[in-house]
């Protein structure tokens, strides 16, 4: 069952499955493994995002609205979608999860970790739902002139996936300018080093939440992940996150 909608969304679920299981996933493999975020060039549609960012208004598929400077994220504004979410969003969760379930597994496997993921993403929602992790963590994020997202990961609770997705869906110096999502990764007994991932409209980039697997001189490390958002000079910023474990 999906929540209801004034409108219909132009990304509608078949389109969604038959996109994923066509991407090149060897190479989208072989990107997180040298650099711990793949891009998947124009997976939605300008007119489909369009279609998303109209449901930011739509306050009955949320089921919480953050300020983030009230907390001290950063500045801008984010909501979780509630259950049940809307279709083309579940569908992109649940498919997603299938074709990195595998990855994610390899890497717990690589970093000597105990936890391997079921091959479908309603077995590990029941698996989040046992500890106590219970909601829905999609949501959908608004930065305007001046905001930004501090360094940060999305973990929420004692299961976690180790991979997340975030898809643009507003154009870089159309809609907005700054605002570059940036990824930094903190090597042992090194400096972080900082990424800026560009992206154009209809972009998703897959990024580590937490830790990745580094293959160095004496063999396998951990480094950390956070991600975060600069600064906006201009204009208005929309991004759909897809996080794959829920919170408590």
């Amino acid at each position: 069952m999906s929540a209801l909608h004034t409108e219909p969304l132009a990304l509608q679920a078949p389109t969604i499955i038959t996109r994923l299981q066509t991407l090149p996933w060897e190479k989208i493999h072989d990107d997180l493994a040298c650099s711990g975020n793949a891009i998947i060039p124009k997976l939605v549609g300008t007119e489909e995002c369009k279609s998303l960012i109209a449901l930011y208004s739509q306050e009955t598929l949320f089921r919480k609205r953050i300020v983030m400077e009230r907390h001290g994220y950063g500045r801008g504004e984010y909501q979780y979608f509630a259950y049940p979410l809307p279709d083309p969003i579940a569908t992109l969760r649940a498919t997603l999860y299938a074709h990195l379930a595998p990855i994610a597994n390899q890497w717990n496997a690589l970093m000597k970790l105990p936890m391997q993921y079921p091959a479908q993403h309603g077995d590990f929602i029941s698996r989040c739902n046992a500890a106590g992790q219970t909601r829905p963590t999609p949501l959908l994020l608004k930065y305007r002139e001046g905001d930004f997202n501090c360094l940060h990961q999305d973990l929420y609770g004692e299961h976690q996936f180790l991979l997340q997705v975030a898809i643009l869906l507003s154009q870089p110096e159309e809609d907005f300018t700054g605002g570059e999502f940036i990824l930094t990764e903190q090597r042992p007994r090194m400096q972080s080093r900082p990424e800026v991932v560009p992206l154009r409209r209809g972009d998703a980039v897959i990024f580590a939440v937490n830790q990745r697997p580094v293959n160095g001189v004496r063999g396998i490390y951990r480094v950390n992940m956070r991600h975060g958002v600069s600064r906006l000079c201009s204009g208005h910023r929309h991004t759909l996150g897809i996080i794959f474990h829920d919170a408590e």
